[in-house]
């Protein structure tokens, strides 16, 4: 499972010029779901990404997680980060789960995050969406759980 984390003040997802998901502040997480990812992958990233110490405390330190400021989450499903660009011109993407696989593994994700207490909007999976957001410091992470297991 990859995914980028963006720190947002406000972000939203668009689908045919209707806004479908909104968020104040909290993250933008753009998720990639690999061929072999499962329950494991799914458990690390919530936990990961809702505890990741990237806003500001009182003193200015990013010290503070997603859950310590009472964050919201914006999941958008993003097949392209697994895009293999290293032949050719045309990315390949072979890694991504198809949809069928990714589809349940996505919605589980969106579960996992709301089961811990955080307030979640999402675009739709397989849809071409427009996404905003003002991005935050910038502060934008990449996160990776086939490099941390």
């Amino acid at each position: 499972m990859r995914t980028v984390v963006q720190r947002t003040i406000d972000a939203s997802v668009t689908i045919d010029n209707q806004v479908v998901g909104a968020i104040g502040q909290g993250i933008v997480v753009l998720l990639g779901i690999h061929a072999e990812d499962g329950p494991a992958e799914i458990t690390w990233m919530a936990d990961k990404v809702i505890n990741l110490r990237i806003f500001e405390d009182d003193q200015g330190k990013m010290n503070r997680s997603l859950k310590d400021i009472c964050g919201e989450m914006l999941i958008i499903s993003q097949f392209t980060l697994y895009g293999d660009c290293r032949k050719g011109r045309r990315p390949g993407y072979s890694s991504a789960a198809p949809p069928a696989i990714a589809e349940p593994l996505y919605h589980q994700f969106v579960e996992e995050v709301q089961s811990r207490g955080i307030t979640v909007a999402t675009g739709t999976f397989q849809a071409s969406m427009q996404v905003k957001l003002v991005n935050d410091g910038p502060v934008t992470l990449m996160l990776d759980s086939h490099k941390n297991f």
